[in-house]
């Protein structure tokens, strides 16, 4: 975290609710894609606004967790720290008990939030506080709000999150230095509206994987095993099947399976893939029944594990530093030493959406899937939930307008997510089975030990 925690100190907090009818302007907000009319509270609001400037800004994948993981910390160890009602290990201490929950929730989200985007949230906090009538537990709860927020800052000034902004190598992660290392990708790629990538661009946030995490012990707690060895028939296997199944000219792709690469690709100008789960969140939450601080804690142990899932995706990308499936057939192939004639170089070949500029292995996108389905499995208390989804932002892909989604279980909708990397040719198979893994297992104990309910 940046040392500007203090910066928002002084902010004025401007207002006068009854927080379960905020609502956002029509065009601009996720929110009201999803939810029903008398569904909006407190949560889901602010949520939103960080949606908005997930994509406002450009944020990219890994970032836009951790941005969502603070601020949803920070809200609901606010809102805890008055009700009293939740163990955690954060040392927040206790709110005034006359302080009201939801708007110290919302003062500590959106200072929080402030500090992780570096935009103020000025407006939204104004409008917010307008819809509370002005009184004593209005008051507590700003006051506690505040400290709440700048004691969760604090303890993040540093968290090792500021030098993995810088998209080179800092020597936290050293380089693999054989065939099977990552290089930059091809300078082809784009798609007019939606993503783009510069050509040859540096390495995305080679320190992410060594911030320290929310739920888990250390970021490389659930790192992946070993990758294949290029030599080895696995790889072989895994080498033609993208090869075949990845390809911008593939004939044994789908039309669905080339709609779900499209669909979960959630690149630059919308919420990333982190969002999307959130967003997800939102719309299954809504009919859960759930009181304020039960669902501000849903939210919160979502974001959190959406942003240790980005810290232990990263940690393996460059802890293992993989190449991407395109360096390997377009250029690599010869130098793996495989016998099977299937890994030969096929230098016309194109992966079907883009290919990200950082290693390989594990899936990011597959890590955040096994997270989103199983923490919010584990809230629901069941994961066989039939639902329906719409890409949140389909102006990237205008191939998605009208489309929609289909899945019978939230374990199937993560597995399609990660599936939806190999159907777009950017990841190994391998790749997604591990990131599934790990997610799935960093939801479980964040679950059991995070956020305990007090006898």
């Amino acid at each position: 975290m940046q040392s500007l925690a203090t910066a928002f100190a002084a902010i004025p907090l401007a207002g006068g609710i009854g927080a379960s009818s905020v609502t956002r302007a029509h065009g601009s907000s996720y929110a009201n894609q999803i939810l029903d009319p008398d569904k909006r509270n407190t949560a889901f609001y602010w949520v939103d606004a960080a949606l908005q400037q997930i994509r406002d800004q450009r944020v990219l994948a890994p970032r836009a967790a951790y941005n969502l993981g603070l601020a949803t910390a920070a809200a609901f160890l606010a809102a805890n720290g008055v009700a009293k009602a939740y163990g955690e290990p954060f040392g927040i201490g206790d709110g005034p008990p006359d302080a009201d929950p939801e708007i110290a929730y919302g003062v500590a989200f959106s200072l929080a939030a402030a500090e992780a985007f570096q935009q103020p949230f000025l407006f939204e906090r104004a409008a917010f506080l307008k819809r509370f009538p002005g009184s004593e537990a209005k008051s507590l709860g700003v006051e506690w709000g505040r400290r709440a927020a700048m004691i969760v800052l604090g303890q993040r000034t540093d968290d090792g999150s500021e030098p993995s902004e810088v998209d080179y190598y800092l020597g936290r992660y050293e380089r693999r230095g054989d065939t099977l290392q990552w290089s930059p990708t091809a300078p082809f790629y784009g798609a007019s509206p939606g993503p783009s990538f510069p050509s040859f661009e540096r390495c995305l946030y080679p320190g992410h994987g060594m911030i320290t995490p929310w739920t888990m012990k250390t970021g490389s707690q659930f790192r992946v095993s070993d990758f294949h060895d290029p030599r080895s028939p696995e790889f072989a296997e895994e080498f033609d099947m993208i090869r075949r199944l990845g390809g911008s000219d593939s004939t044994i792709r789908t039309a669905d399976e080339s709609e779900a690469a499209l669909f979960w690709e959630d690149g630059p100008w919308g919420v990333t893939n982190p969002g999307h789960f959130m967003y997800i969140a939102m719309q299954l939450l809504q009919d859960r029944g759930l009181g304020f601080l039960e669902l501000a804690r849903a939210m919160a142990l979502v974001g959190m594990t959406q942003c240790d899932a980005s810290i232990s995706a990263w940690d393996s990308k460059y802890h293992y530093d993989v190449l991407r499936p395109e360096t390997a057939i377009r250029a690599r192939a010869p130098e793996f030493g495989n016998s099977d004639r299937r890994v030969s170089v096929h230098a016309g070949w194109r992966s079907y959406i883009p290919t990200p500029e950082f290693p390989s292995y594990t899936s990011g996108h597959s890590t955040f899937g096994g997270a989103a389905a199983e923490m919010i499995a584990l809230i629901h208390g069941r994961d066989d939930i039939a639902f329906s989804g719409r890409s949140p932002d389909r102006v990237l892909w205008p191939q998605l307008q009208g489309v929609t989604r289909h899945w019978t279980s939230l374990s199937q909708m993560a597995e399609e997510n990660g599936m939806s990397r190999l159907y777009g040719g950017v990841h190994w198979s391998i790749d997604n089975v591990q990131g599934l893994a790990a997610g799935r297992a960093i939801a479980r104990q964040a679950f059991r030990s995070t956020f305990p309910k007090r006898s």
